[in-house]
């Protein structure tokens, strides 16, 4: 077998299975959350996958990331809810991109894209602690009015009210849901009854049941990783999707006080041997857990010696017996024997979703 040179393996029958989990954990709709070209695996791919096995909706950042999976012929109900200062909505509007609104102009500014038979879809976010974007209490009462008079002449579809939680403790994330319920009352003062609600994402579906609402994003826990610290994704019954793997590319046999790499952090202790393995910091390898990062090869764990590089880190084998073009897992599932993302968040303190999404361009994703 030809072991590729770099490349992350995308397993889609595990975000499949991933969303039946939470279907049958949580029994509410399940928005499947890509953004980030989803988490670094490959984001229409994985719509596709998760759409069928039941996901409802999809769920990105940005309306280019609506866009081109638009492009890639994913026509799911889809939700972008970060926007630049002054945007214009008319391309989201025309391919049926709901809008996460933050803002009265960001209200004003969806509106103006509408047309005569052709309301936007919207999903009005308030703010209820976690101070990044969200329509401040201050402001509901403007937005909301605003929201159900654009709603009853047409140029508006008010499809969801939703929030985001801090994940700091059950405590906070419950004073955040009592300040969402405030707001859903608000709104239903001026007439507005969604068609979903949704607050939770992984971590808040999985722990705090009252949070599900009508729906809940799953972004991390679609790719098999856990949000918690204390719990494994197999812990949690989920199957991590992303294996990334390499070839050894070269192999070296070196005496003892053998220099490794940039600035000979490391000299090696006795004869051994050396393998260089083709990923680095361009490929989302991170540099600041060299000398720690673990590697799995010929089914035993080793970890890299001295500094991670541009293209490429090194790894001591000692006498293990190795071949160029030899397999490299860098992480997978841990179940198979091989190290986790967690592990790589843990060497380079970091989390598990920085690891994945990190992964560079120049990594090919092979999907299956």
């Amino acid at each position: 077998m030809t072991v590729p040179f770099r490349e992350a393996s995308i397993d889609l029958d595990a975000i499949a299975d991933n969303v039946r989990h939470f279907r049958r954990l949580t029994g509410v709709e399940v928005i499947a959350v890509v953004k980030a070209n989803a988490y670094g695996h490959g984001a229409a791919a994985t719509a596709v996958a998760a759409l069928s096995a039941g996901a409802t909706r999809l769920g990105v950042a940005e309306i280019p990331e609506a866009l081109e999976l638009r492009r890639q012929g994913v026509h799911a109900p889809l939700m972008a809810w970060l926007h630049a200062p002054g945007e214009r909505f008319e391309h989201a509007a025309a391919q049926d991109i709901e809008l996460g609104i933050s803002s009265f102009d960001q209200l004003e500014a969806a509106a103006a894209a509408a047309t005569v038979d052709r309301p936007v879809g919207v999903h009005l976010k308030f703010e209820t602690g976690l101070s990044r974007n969200g329509i401040a209490p201050a402001d509901w009462g403007r937005v909301l009015a605003e929201a159900a008079r654009l709603e009853r002449i047409g140029r508006l579809r008010i499809v969801g009210l939703f929030s985001h939680l801090s994940n700091t403790s059950a405590d906070d994330d419950r004073a955040a849901l009592a300040k969402f319920e405030e707001g859903v009352a608000a709104a239903a003062s001026f007439g507005i009854h969604p068609e979903i609600r949704h607050i939770a994402a992984t971590a808040a579906a999985i722990d705090l049941p009252e949070m599900r609402l009508d729906a809940v994003r799953i972004g991390v826990g679609l790719f098999g990783l856990s949000p918690f610290d204390d719990r494994s994704s197999a812990e949690l019954g989920l199957r991590p999707a992303m294996t990334l793997r390499g070839a050894i590319a070269a192999v070296r046999r070196v005496p003892a006080g053998t220099g490794v790499s940039y600035g000979y952090d490391h000299r090696t202790d006795r004869d051994t041997t050396l393998v260089l393995v083709p990923l680095g910091y361009a490929d989302g390898v991170p540099r600041n857990a060299s000398g720690r990062l673990p590697v799995s090869i010929a089914g035993r764990r080793f970890a890299n010696v001295g500094r991670i590089a541009m293209d490429q880190f090194v790894v001591d084998v000692g006498d293990t017996p190795v071949s160029i073009g030899d397999e490299v897992v860098l992480f997978g599932d841990p179940t198979l024997g091989v190290p986790s993302a967690a592990d790589w968040a843990a060497a380079a303190d970091t989390i598990n979703y920085e690891i994945v999404t990190r992964i560079g361009p120049r990594v090919p994703r092979r999907a299956s």
